[in-house]
């Protein structure tokens, strides 16, 4: 029975350390289309939708970034839904920065779904005058030439969205430090190896989603999507079955991370978790072969210690780390992959506890609101 129980650990060690070496050789194929991408030469008009609640210290900067694009014609709504909200404030010192850009402030206060941030969406659309629509949150940050590139991607005749990677910038905590290192060596990862397993994307990410109208008109529109969590996702997988393509755009963006304690980190990881849960169940089951660092210990402990179990952990840490730094640092940009690597192992072996924690309940706490999530719907608590 005990060697039973070793060969099972060690076949999840080895089959952890060749999902690694997947993760290696997708960001290897990602990272040599790069700088191949062709200017169109049409630059049509954007609306840039964002949802805002709230203000944190790096809002404005990652806001301002949007308004100093090397991109003729575009204008950005900013969707609050309530009068008294302090991102306000933010917009209102970024619009005398810039006042000859279109920044517009548009009240969202119908609720029109449990997921409020689709709500605000569903009234920005409304407002907005160009055919080419982009998503992304009010804590992504951008290069100059971003929608350039990414609008440029998106005129390919059979592409029906664009979608980005990103990298997490952390506060100086160190839950913080292993939400961005979890983003860079673990989530962005698994993003590359599902692209290529599955011959392309076929979901979106809530970095950057880029569209044509006539695409989310034909998917049923944001109110299609009003009560699901994982608006990004659902919005890419119905375009992709309408049997247009999600095109991983070159552009890289950020994520500037919170200044969590423990609490707010497990809180926001099992929220994570339980949203892949509800989106894609199968690929939530098989996120238990990718343990490599708990599995090579737990074949280890198991082996009592034999020579063969200490070389296999060797070969899971070699693999781990060469996929870490490759979708980190060669893909991503990560400058501080390299400085958090030592938290590695911690992250490993607390995104097993999470992973266990996200089939245990179907709660959630978002937005300071409780909701339970059946099928990837929201339904209030």
């Amino acid at each position: 029975m005990n060697s039973i129980v070793v060969g099972i650990a060690a076949l999840g060690t080895a089959a952890s350390a060749g999902y690694c070496v997947l993760c290696a050789w997708a960001g290897i194929r990602f990272s040599r289309r790069r700088d191949t991408a062709v200017d169109s030469g049409a630059h049509p008009g954007v609306s840039i939708l964002k949802a805002v609640k709230g203000a944190d210290p790096e809002m404005y900067e990652s806001l301002r970034s949007h308004c100093v694009q090397n991109y003729p014609a575009y204008e950005m709504l900013l969707g609050v839904s309530d009068s008294n909200d302090p991102a306000i404030a933010v917009i209102e010192k970024l619009t005398r920065e810039f006042p000859s850009e279109a920044i517009r402030v548009v009240q969202c206060e119908q609720r029109l779904g449990a997921n409020g941030k689709v709500s605000s969406l569903i009234q920005l659309a409304a407002a907005a005058k160009y055919e080419y629509l982009l998503v992304n949150d009010s804590d992504i940050r951008v290069e100059p030439g971003y929608l350039r590139t990414v609008i440029s991607e998106l005129q390919q005749p059979e592409v029906g969205l664009v979608t980005c990677l990103y990298r997490g910038v952390p506060a100086d905590t160190v839950p913080s430090k292993l939400e961005s290192l979890g983003i860079s060596t673990d989530f962005m990862a698994g993003v590359l190896a599902a692209r290529l397993i599955e011959g392309g994307m076929r979901f979106g990410l809530g970095s950057t989603l880029a569209f044509r109208r006539r695409e989310l008109v034909a998917i049923g529109g944001f109110e299609a999507l009003a009560d699901y969590l994982a608006d990004d996702y659902e919005l890419g997988r119905r375009i992709s079955d309408n049997g247009l393509k999600i095109q991983l755009s070159q552009s890289v963006v950020e994520t500037f991370i919170p200044a969590y304690d423990f609490r707010g980190f497990f809180s926001h990881q099992l929220r994570w978790a339980r949203t892949i849960r509800a989106s894609r169940l199968s690929g939530y089951a098989g996120l238990l072969l990718t343990f490599t660092l708990p599995w090579a210990a737990l074949c280890v402990a198991l082996a009592g210690g034999s020579a063969w179990s200490w070389a296999l952990l060797a070969v899971a840490c070699t693999t781990r780390g060469a996929m870490a730094l490759i979708t980190g640092r060669t893909v991503l940009g990560d400058r501080a992959v390299l400085r958090s690597l030592w938290l590695l192992p911690v992250r490993d072996f607390l995104a097993v506890l999470i992973w266990v924690s996200g089939w245990a309940g179907r709660g959630i706490v978002w937005r300071g609101e409780r909701f339970t999530l059946r099928k990837g719907k929201l339904t209030r608590r």
